[in-house]
């Protein structure tokens, strides 16, 4: 059984950097799609940035408008992580953060949160001067 953890969130001043870590357990993370998604208080959650399983053909990427490029997903198999650098980073990307993972063998990228089946318990991240 698949097991995320997130850390690395915390408060960052508006333009700072955060980088987040989806720690996996309990199996190998590179053949899972994984995404990033957000909550913020009173909103639904939303996707941040998606990457296709490493056994994928095209190894994908996808960002969501509000984060192109200012955020980075990537992928470290050695050490079965999948990390999200956030830069450039404003209040309104203030909200909870969640990994999740599709189930395995599904590769594609996809952007709601219908589609992943296993998930951490997230990190709260703060943008405030």
């Amino acid at each position: 059984q698949l097991q995320l953890v997130e850390s690395g969130g915390g408060l960052v001043q508006p333009g700072g950097s955060l980088r987040l870590s989806c720690s996996a357990s309990g199996s190998t993370l590179d053949y899972y799609t994984i995404g990033w998604f957000r909550q913020a208080p009173g909103k639904e959650r939303e996707v941040v940035s998606c990457i296709s399983s490493s056994d994928s053909s095209d190894g994908s990427t996808s960002y969501a408008d509000s984060v192109k490029g200012r955020f980075t997903i990537s992928r470290d198999n050695a050490k079965n992580t999948v990390y999200l650098l956030m830069n450039s980073l404003k209040p309104e990307d203030t909200a909870d953060y969640y990994c999740a993972a599709r189930s395995i063998g599904s590769r594609a990228i996809a952007t709601t949160t219908r589609y992943y089946i296993y998930w951490g318990q997230g990190t709260q991240v703060s943008v405030s001067s």
